[in-house]
């Protein structure tokens, strides 16, 4: 049941993710990371809590997956607060949480920036042959 909460969550995360607006891939990364948290404590197994005394240590649970979970949700949040800084400080500035695609990669992407790299790959190719 826990390996299906974890993969529901990864799923949905990654869907959001790779949205375009800002809001989107903030909660896909909460969500994300939510899985992750799940994934870490179905790692351990159930038992009595660590720090009760009183009985032998085989009836412990491993607090090694609940220590790791516990500072992966502080790193998310650390993590979430500076990207919901950086998302409103966009929005302050654009009007939009869209994120917007590069210049240098819609210059890239088109057939005159290939055919430059060709010609220029060729240019560098005919000073190698005369040196």
């Amino acid at each position: 049941m826990l390996a299906a909460t974890a993969a529901l969550l990864f799923g949905a995360g990654t869907y959001l993710l790779l949205q375009r607006k800002l809001s989107r891939i903030i909660i896909g990364l909460g969500l994300l990371t939510h899985g992750a948290n799940v994934l870490l404590i179905s790692a351990g197994r159930r038992g009595t809590p660590p720090i009760i005394g009183g009985s032998s240590t085989a009836d412990f649970a491993d607090p090694l997956p609940q220590a790791l979970a516990l500072t992966a949700i502080v790193i998310t949040f650390g993590v979430t607060t500076l990207l919901l800084a950086l998302a409103y400080r966009s929005w302050l500035l654009t009007d939009d949480d869209e994120v917007q695609d590069d210049v240098a990669d819609r210059r890239v992407s088109t057939d005159d920036a290939v055919q430059d790299e060709v010609e220029d790959h060729q240019e560098l190719i005919e000073w190698e042959e005369l040196l």
